[in-house]
């Protein structure tokens, strides 16, 4: 058996140590630990904000909403319905956001090496109702970021970046999620970085950071500078404490998630490091003539290991699938495949176009984890039970 799971846990003592330190200050709800962590966050990945939530769904949520509220992003279309381009091929919580801020959600085909989208067909689905590109940065790997920021540029786009599973990912030497007006980060138990749950939002934008703050939590000004775009504080704690400026949510992280953060944060490197010494041995063993690793673009944090069957082995995924299982290994579909083919569709605002990519890797994709220890051995034998199906 070769036992392979999608992720474990990289917590130790330290951690241990960050949640006692927490119960000793008898304070839970979000405060210093999580102010010091969004400090932490900025500096780390080179961003002037970063705006703690408690989960990367809900990051998307709240940076989609300050782009829907913002007035200096017009997104009224002369009476029409906006829309987002969106990759075909993502996590649900990448386009309910759009959906629920009232922007119809324009899916289109991916790069089918990559898994993320492709400049040329962008361009080719922006019409005059488009106001923005959503990028997802899939599985560790970056999106052509800049040339997305050209376009998005060339026809007065905004660009949003979903990094929820890309932490760490650079393209020519630029952390992923900071090309765009704002990006997402995702704290989740097999993600990058494990704060039990959390997320967050990265922005260079004073404006929009001033709008993230009260959309976290209630819509309130509390967390707002004394001077600020939205409304000024009367510098009366009773006349501000309970004043309400935008229509919020209540989305704030924990204490413990702040506090965990920092550590794990501090971690990273070396995690980060384990992650693409173990991706060298991938891309050594597991392509091959029937088997595609997912292409790499700029510098991967290689989050999983995505696979498309190809060759002997095209549609054979539930062979293979079969086999790695009954070896213990885990295995999942690439994201939710594309998305259009999932029943919840039907609940949202959406133009379709074709995405031939999308659904080739929706038939024949799948993913394997990676982790932050040596993976060597069982990547070896995971390339030893495909080769038995061929």
């Amino acid at each position: 058996m070769i036992n392979y799971g999608l992720s474990s846990d990289t917590w130790d003592d330290r951690e241990i140590a960050a949640l006692n330190r927490v119960i000793k200050s008898g304070r839970y709800t979000m405060g210093p630990e999580v102010k010091e962590y969004e400090r932490q966050f900025a500096n780390f990945f080179g961003t002037k904000h970063a705006v703690m939530t408690n989960s990367g769904s809900s990051a998307n949520l709240i940076m989609l909403s300050a782009l829907k509220l913002h007035p200096k992003f017009d997104t009224n279309v002369n009476g029409a319905k906006p829309n987002i381009i969106v990759p075909a091929v993502s996590w649900s919580t990448t386009y309910f956001p759009v959906h629920q801020n009232g922007f119809d959600l324009k899916f289109v085909d991916v790069n089918p090496f990559t898994y993320n989208l492709d400049v040329q067909t962008v361009e080719r689905n922006i019409d005059s109702n488009t106001v923005g590109v959503f990028a997802v940065n899939l599985l560790g790997n970056a999106c052509p970021l800049e040339d997305l920021k050209d376009l998005c540029n060339k026809h007065d786009l905004v660009l949003l970046e979903d990094n929820c599973e890309s932490l760490g990912a650079k393209l020519n030497n630029k952390q992923c999620a900071t090309f765009g007006k704002m990006g997402t980060f995702s704290f989740f138990f097999s993600h990058h970085l494990q704060t039990m749950e959390g997320g967050m939002v990265v922005t260079d934008d004073d404006d929009l950071y001033e709008y993230l703050l009260p959309l976290r939590a209630h819509g309130w000004i509390r967390d707002l500078p004394e001077q600020n775009s939205l409304l000024n504080k009367t510098g009366d704690d009773f006349e501000d404490s309970f004043k309400f400026v935008l229509p919020g949510y209540t989305v704030r992280p924990l204490e413990m998630s702040g506090a965990v953060g920092q550590t794990q944060l501090q971690k990273w490197p070396k995690m980060l490091e384990m992650r693409r010494k173990n991706a060298d041995v991938a891309q050594r063993y597991l392509n091959s003539p029937h088997m595609h690793l997912q292409t790499e673009i700029g510098v991967s944090s290689w989050f999983g290991f995505g696979l498309t069957c190809i060759g002997a082995l095209e549609g054979k995924r539930k062979e293979v699938i079969t086999a790695l299982q009954d070896q213990g290994v885990e295995c999942r579909p690439i994201v939710a495949g594309n998305f259009m083919r999932n029943p919840v569709v039907e609940h949202l605002d959406h133009i379709k176009t074709d995405c031939p990519n999308a659904d080739y890797i929706h038939d024949n994709g799948f993913f394997i984890g990676n982790d932050c220890v040596d993976l060597e051995d069982k990547i070896k034998a995971v390339s030893r039970v495909i080769e038995g199906v061929v």
